[in-house]
């Protein structure tokens, strides 16, 4: 039987390397960003990681589990349907995978009781989903760099 996802990705001696991962992805998306929406998203950025040190990579630690589990799902479509690249597959579903995984930072944002954060999160969300959907690729392949050392 396949490996899942959570436990190719949670595993106690794999998720800090994840956890790494997921930040350095983060950061390059964010660097990546232009016009408008992007600027906003930078100054977003720029201020949780001014005010808020270290919330970042914990963030990503404590969404961690909830985001495999929205993957989850596509990651057993992909492995179903032999395609080339998770990363591909996620991208040629963005809208619907997008919104999976805002889901879960949505539901953060509900009982967050930081304002810096709340403002600076409400200011991104709505243009979240795009952002989202164009990090699928990365996003993609961070998993299966994981699944398929998992596999060796």
């Amino acid at each position: 039987m396949a490996a899942t996802l959570q436990e190719m990705l949670l595993a106690p001696e794999i998720q800090p390397q994840v956890i790494a991962d997921c930040e350095k992805l983060i950061d390059n998306e964010v660097g990546d960003m232009s016009g408008i929406s992007g600027t906003a998203v930078k100054l977003a950025y720029k201020t949780v990681r001014s005010f808020a040190p270290g919330y970042l990579q914990g963030m990503v630690e404590s969404l961690l589990p909830d985001m495999v589990a929205q993957l989850e799902p596509y990651w057993d479509g992909y492995t179903a349907s032999g395609a080339s690249g998770f990363g591909d597959y996620l991208a040629k579903r963005g809208d619907e995978v997008s919104e999976a995984l805002l889901s879960v930072t949505d539901a953060r944002a509900k009982v967050s009781e930081r304002p810096v954060i709340l403002k600076a999160y409400g200011a991104v969300r709505g243009s979240a989903a795009r952002h989202v959907a164009a990090a699928l690729p990365n996003v993609g392949s961070l998993v299966q760099k994981y699944a398929d050392g998992s596999l060796s």
